[in-house]
């Protein structure tokens, strides 16, 4: 009998080392996932393995942008699986236009990547919106 796989689509990226990031993000209590930590100090620990996918929409996979896209997927998915709040959602859109311009973004492109995130990035940080699990064969 050939045994299935299950799997999510959607990422590009894989972590091979341990990040960790001060952000502005507290919470009340410390957060804690298989792939994400954020601690009551508001340090961000994303672990070895955590898989994102980068730019998304029109925006390209520069290096300047990959740093910036990491926390801010992490970010939204804390949001998605309830862990921080919604609110927070424009705290994470303006760190990931900080990031960016600090790794070398220019400030009109960093405005751009921030514009995109605020108008229509809400459903990525809903609870509604998750990459489904697929099967095969």
């Amino acid at each position: 009998m050939m045994q299935r796989i299950t799997y999510r689509e959607g990422y590009k990226y894989q972590l091979v080392a341990d990040y960790r990031q001060q952000i502005w993000i507290v919470p009340a209590m410390r957060v804690q996932t298989s792939f994400l930590e954020l601690g009551h100090d508001g340090m961000l620990t994303i672990r070895t393995g955590y898989a994102w996918d980068g730019a998304s929409g029109p925006a390209i996979d520069t290096r300047n942008f990959m740093r910036g896209s990491l926390v801010h997927d992490a970010l939204y998915q804390l949001m998605r699986e309830g862990h921080i709040g919604q609110h927070h959602r424009n705290a994470a859109d303006r760190m990931l236009q900080r990031i960016c311009s600090e790794d070398g973004m220019s400030a009109l492109r960093a405005w751009w990547v921030y514009q995109g995130v605020a108008w229509a990035g809400g459903p990525s940080a809903s609870p509604d919106h998750d990459n489904p699990v697929l099967s095969a064969p």
